[in-house]
């Protein structure tokens, strides 16, 4: 699995790249609007030369037209750009003129397997199902990736990637793993979280403990002349 970054602030991006394991950064109108005064171009460009890898940037338009133009747009910035456009009639109009272009799209706000399967078959790089708001629905979040990549292995003619998104905690990145899913994007602090564990700490404090008592072992015995 493939592991994205879901944030459009830079000093998060930068931290969690340098760790060396972000394949692609997702971003939306929301998490644009947390970054005050940012210019959203300038924001994609400048996570273009943080990550090599996809960049979701996401269309507002309500129509297909507008999806589009917006997408040309956006694609010309970086060739590392996606075009982002939700699970509509109308997003599947735009998934399917870009494509026509060569410009690779990312389905999202998909809650069910129809509308993935549909994302696909008009040619969508990538789907998004919201794992943690289908949970919130009282639905399974997890069986909903399951189905999708059922569906997906069912067919040959299927390249779609499917990306699990609102993902709430860590594991709902082994679950998705585990479901099929070939992409996780996740909030910096799901990431943090990820890399905790308090046996890991318990264990540094431990070996860190042995050492300096070594040390001051060694400190006295060279003291004494020994």
């Amino acid at each position: 699995m493939k592991i994205y970054l879901d944030t459009a602030n830079l000093d998060e991006i930068r931290e969690a790249a340098s760790w060396g394991i972000l394949s692609g950064v997702t971003t939306n109108p929301s998490l644009m609007a947390k970054e005050t005064g940012a210019d959203f171009e300038d924001t994609i460009r400048t996570i273009a030369g943080l990550v090599d890898g996809p960049i979701s940037a996401e269309t507002v338009s309500e129509d297909a037209d507008g999806m589009v133009a917006e997408g040309r747009e956006y694609a010309a910035w970086h060739p590392n750009v996606i075009i982002k456009v939700p699970s509509t009639p109308a997003g599947l109009q735009a998934v399917h003129r870009l494509g026509q272009e060569g410009i690779r799209c990312n389905v999202t706000l998909i809650f069910n397997a129809n509308q993935a399967l549909m994302a696909a078959l008009a040619g969508a790089f990538v789907v998004s199902p919201f794992i943690g708001r289908v949970d919130d629905m009282s639905e399974d979040g997890m069986e909903l990736i399951r189905e999708i990549a059922a569906i997906f292995e069912q067919d040959p003619d299927i390249h779609t990637r499917i990306l699990a998104a609102s993902i709430r905690h860590p594991r709902h990145v082994i679950e998705s793993a585990l479901a099929g899913a070939h992409i996780a994007t996740c909030p910096f602090k799901v990431l943090r979280q990820g890399m905790k564990h308090p046996l890991t700490d318990r264990g540094m404090a431990s070996f860190l403990a042995d050492w300096k008592a070594r040390e001051a072992t060694m400190a006295v015995t060279a003291g004494a002349g020994v």
